[in-house]
């Protein structure tokens, strides 16, 4: 049986995506950050994880992509998972919404939902837990006025209660989670994407990312994504991750990357992968 990490406690959207992708029977144990399950491969404690990494509304999970570019060298994408993410309003016992003074989830739950919460609980206190399971159970043990937002699995699992179902602001709303290996494992079949994060050029001239970008255009490779991030320690330059259509394996692709390659001072292939 594989151990799997994710980003928990029990309950999260995280498990829910690990429980309805995994091909075969796993452990599943949780980890409190992005981070920490991120490392977790990388230091060889676990054989796989699941972690979010694109949201619909909010975009990306920053905390997947930095791990994933800094310390987890030896970590690779295996495949992703995209799922409808439905958040509830949850407190420990039944209220009226208009009851919750207080209200924790993951920030990207509290982005997800900001519209719900200026609208119906305009009064009410917003703060940060690790993970929507988390403020579930933080709420579960305060009692009293705090709500959570979180999905249903959370709720039974810390014996609470749904005061409302789908809260986020867009109604199909939906998550990119990925599952991760070690850079070594055998690949999955079918790759037909692949995610680069790069880096170290001209970037503050003009049309420099441009002529960078034109090893693609060359090749008639479609990039399906593409952005920045803050290059640590050197402000004004970033690093650029970009997801973009085939294989490692086929020429097209493996021509462009060496392009690439040629023009910046770093470049890693986070994965390729099939695409959900």
């Amino acid at each position: 049986m594989r151990s799997v990490a994710f980003l928990g406690p029990a309950g999260t959207f995280t498990e829910e995506a690990l429980l309805a992708s995994a091909e075969d029977e796993v452990e599943a144990i949780p980890y409190a950050t992005v981070y920490e399950t991120v490392m977790a491969v990388q230091d060889g404690h676990v054989e796989g994880a699941v972690v979010p990494i694109e949201n619909s509304i909010e975009g990306s999970v920053h905390a997947t992509l930095d791990a994933l570019a800094g310390e987890a060298r030896d970590v690779r994408i295996a495949r992703e998972v995209v799922r409808p993410v439905q958040h509830c309003l949850i407190a420990a016992r039944q209220l009226e919404p208009a009851q919750v003074e207080r209200v924790l989830s993951h920030p990207q739950a509290l982005a997800q939902c900001a519209r719900f919460l200026r609208e119906r609980l305009p009064g009410a206190e917003r703060a940060s837990a690790p993970s929507t399971a988390d403020a579930v159970r933080i709420v579960a043990e305060h009692g009293g006025e705090w709500g959570a937002l979180a999905p249903r699995l959370a709720a039974e699992l810390y014996d609470c209660r749904v005061l409302l179902e789908g809260v986020e602001d867009e109604s199909g709303n939906s998550t990119r989670f990925v599952w991760l290996a070690p850079a070594n494992a055998d690949p999955e079949p079918g790759a037909a994407k692949t995610s680069i994060v790069f880096w170290g050029f001209n970037d503050d001239s003009p049309g420099a990312l441009v002529a960078v970008l034109g090893e693609f255009a060359e090749r008639e490779i479609n990039l399906t994504k593409i952005e920045s991030r803050p290059l640590r320690g050197r402000l004004g330059h970033y690093m650029f991750f970009a997801d973009l259509e085939g294989g490692i394996e086929a020429p097209e692709v493996e021509n462009a990357l060496e392009g690439l390659r040629s023009r910046v001072e770093q470049l890693r292939v986070l994965g390729s992968y099939p695409v959900d």
